[in-house]
């Protein structure tokens, strides 16, 4: 357990006297990226980058079936950049102005619902060769590498990250025409500090209950030519917050205020399980995991969070869609995510074909339990799950724009399904005879203004187009320790 907590941090249940509120979330192919543009050269022998990512597309080489990406980029000033290669490993790659030398470590990265810390140091001037570059993941120095050049470099060479010819470029490389590339995920607590070489523990500690590594506050200086993104300023993404560093970026127009996220290192919020496939067409997600049009029916989500206990809430809305439109919503058991097909396996949801809510008890099981009578499900409507695992059996109130559907008569009967479970479930999605689809889900996080209501839920978290009922809570890591 202690190496999968330090591995990748899910939200720590005790996060320490410092905590991270916002991140912002990018999306590549929406053409989201910052900018600097600056005069006069910065240290480009010895600098610290610092950020916690969260990582939402993976490579066509994880076995996923994927179609996976190009690559992902973090950083990058000209060919000096750290980015994701389409294998899912990092690399640091540093270009002097005629040639470049990697540094990739091993580690493959590919939890869609882990925040990773990343430190990559440079300090060129050292005079062992193996000590100029220095890479941390979750506070643990990287010492395997897939692909390691690095070594070859020259005492005291520079590099194109301080170049004011380069300049920034924060989610981008350009390589030009449609050849452009960025970053698709989340990116929280981001530091450059130029001129000093730093190690993870100015930025991280292990938690002394958990040894989860965990963010800590940054107190020193991040030089002329360094930046601090807190993404606090949803009206200035691009604000630097360092005391004296090299000042606010240029945000692309695409990057909006709705990109700022409180899914962070401190409170990891559930989203759409972007690795888990059930045989027929997969989900191509967007936005941060919580988008998934769809070109082929059969398609089927999973949340990557399960609850045994506690009382949850979630919305959605599907903007367009074509074909018969038949969808479930609802939950299926943990351990039946994967392989699931027309039915949720072993789980219950609401299925718009027969209006009813079904409940699928065992493998493969031909008689599915139904409740009918559901008011039927046209785009537009925003949706909603209450899900109470508080009771024996679970219950889910289901709600079309926060209305129980049916007769006035007996709506509880017609909008209320159960299942009997002492195992975590976990949200699900599934399509059926539908031939294209945009649907957008909220956990909490909604990157649509259509879910963006400015309600959260009792204790503060949140963000959704309407009030979580009494005592439902959103599925986010700080809930899940009080309540799950």
């Amino acid at each position: 357990m202690e190496v999968l907590q330090r591995t990748a941090n899910r939200g720590s249940v005790s996060t320490g006297p410092y905590e991270i509120d916002h991140s912002l979330q990018m999306e590549d192919a929406n053409d989201q990226n910052m900018i600097k543009n600056y005069s006069g050269d910065g240290d480009r022998r010895t600098w610290t980058y610092s950020t916690w990512v969260k990582k939402m597309k993976f490579g066509s080489a994880s076995g996923t079936g994927q179609s996976g990406y190009d690559y992902m980029y973090l950083i990058s000033a000209a060919y000096t950049s750290i980015y994701f290669l389409n294998n899912d490993l990092l690399r640091v790659s540093l270009y002097n102005g005629s040639s470049t030398v990697y540094a990739d470590p091993a580690q493959r990265f590919r939890d869609g619902s882990a925040w990773y810390h990343i430190v990559v140091t440079l300090d060129s001037t050292q005079g062992t060769a193996a000590d100029r570059v220095k890479i941390y993941i979750n506070g643990v120095r990287v010492t395997e590498f897939d692909n390691s050049t690095y070594t070859n470099m020259s005492q005291n060479e520079e590099f194109g990250l301080g170049e004011a010819a380069s300049n920034y470029q924060f989610g981008y490389f350009f390589a030009g025409g449609g050849n452009n590339r960025g970053f698709s995920g989340y990116v929280a607590d981001t530091h450059y500090v130029n001129g000093t070489a730093l190690d993870c523990t100015s930025f991280g500690e292990f938690d002394d209950d958990s040894g989860i590594w965990i963010p800590k506050e940054y107190t020193g200086s991040h030089g002329a030519k360094g930046f601090y993104f807190k993404f606090d300023d949803s009206s200035n993404l691009g604000k630097d917050s360092s005391s004296s560093g090299i000042g606010d970026f240029s945000v692309n127009a695409n990057l909006a205020a709705i990109n700022q996220a409180t899914d962070t290192p401190t409170n990891n919020f559930c989203t759409i399980n972007p690795l888990v496939t059930n045989g027929f067409a997969l989900w191509s997600l967007t936005e941060g995991g919580t988008r998934g049009p769809n070109t082929a029916e059969g398609n089927k989500a999973v949340g990557n969070f399960g609850v045994s206990s506690g009382k949850w809430y979630w919305e959605g809305v599907t903007t367009a869609a074509s074909g018969t439109n038949y969808w479930q919503w609802g939950i299926t058991r943990v351990d039946m995510q994967q392989g699931l097909s027309h039915d949720p396996g072993q789980g219950s949801a609401w299925y718009s074909a027969e209006n009813t809510f079904l409940t699928q008890t065992g493998v493969g099981a031909s008689d599915p339990t139904y409740n009918t009578g559901i008011t039927s499900y046209t785009v537009g409507d925003i949706w909603s799950i209450s899900l109470n695992c508080d009771v024996n059996p679970y219950e889910m109130t289901l709600r079309f724009n926060n209305s129980v559907p049916g007769t006035s008569a007996n709506n509880t009967d017609r909008s209320v399904g159960t299942f009997a479970s002492a195992g975590p479930v976990m949200p699900f999605y599934f399509l059926y005879n539908i031939a294209s689809d945009d649907t957008w889900h909220n956990f909490g996080n909604p990157f649509i203004s259509t879910l963006s209501g400015g309600n959260s839920d009792a204790n503060g978290y949140g963000d959704f187009k309407y009030a979580p009922p009494s005592g439902y809570y959103a599925l986010c890591s700080k809930n899940l320790a009080e309540y799950g």
